[in-house]
């Protein structure tokens, strides 16, 4: 994963829009809330909503903290690019991305393309994809 495969997975999502805060911030949002955050350096440092059961867990991995600023929130950063495969970038931001969609208001998520294929993780409030579910 680098900066462009980020942004063009994060684009792909359904009503997904993108804007530099900060000088040098990608962010992505969602019905005006932001959903991931990302410096435009090499390195790469990303940070994204985790399920509030899953935050200690991943705050305590050895390439993830909690986020500044917002780890109050549950956001963690990971480090760089490469401390994620491709497939668990497209997790977390997927997750992170149902997450925060699922607390927009109601007239809010009305107001989104339709988010087809993807169900509720048993044991989680996040929406997922099917496919990424372990038994």
């Amino acid at each position: 994963m680098d900066i462009e495969s980020l942004r063009t997975y994060c684009l792909t999502l359904p009503g997904a829009t993108e804007a530099i805060r900060w000088e040098h911030h990608l962010n992505f949002y969602i019905g005006g809330k932001m959903f991931c955050i990302s410096t435009l350096d090499a390195d790469g440092r990303v940070s994204f909503r985790v399920p509030d059961e899953d935050y200690d867990e991943m705050s305590s991995r050895p390439y993830t903290v909690p986020s500044a600023y917002l780890a109050r929130s549950k956001w963690v950063m990971v480090g760089a690019f490469d401390d994620l495969s491709d497939q668990e970038w497209q997790f977390y931001l997927r997750q992170s991305y149902g997450i925060i969609r699922s607390r927009l208001p109601k007239k809010v998520q009305a107001g989104l393309p339709v988010w087809e294929g993807y169900i509720i993780r048993p044991g989680y409030n996040a929406l997922v994809a099917p496919e990424l579910i372990q038994n």
